[in-house]
């Protein structure tokens, strides 16, 4: 049950982050939501880390690092896929 609860929430997180993001970006709504649940497992970790909250359930500040971790890896991976469609075409 939590990795369908994982899932939903990376997708949601996942969305976010691309609506954050300047700009159109290419990428599934599979790419979205991988992103999404890496940004989540990201920021679940900084805020057990920083003590302010726990991997395992949903607060604020848990939230607020996902977010960011997400927009970040979108950014990075509208980066490398960028890069990569320039040099095909």
């Amino acid at each position: 049950m939590q990795i369908l609860g994982l899932i939903a929430v990376g997708l949601v997180i996942g969305a976010l982050a691309r609506l954050i993001q300047p700009g159109r970006q290419r990428m599934s709504i599979l790419a979205t939501m991988l992103l999404g649940v890496v940004g989540a497992v990201i920021g679940g970790l900084i805020a057990d880390w920083l003590d302010v909250g726990s991997i395992t359930e949903l607060n604020f500040w848990g939230f607020v690092f996902a977010l960011l971790a997400a927009v970040l890896l979108v950014g990075i991976a509208e980066g490398v896929t960028a890069g990569r469609n320039r040099a095909v075409r």
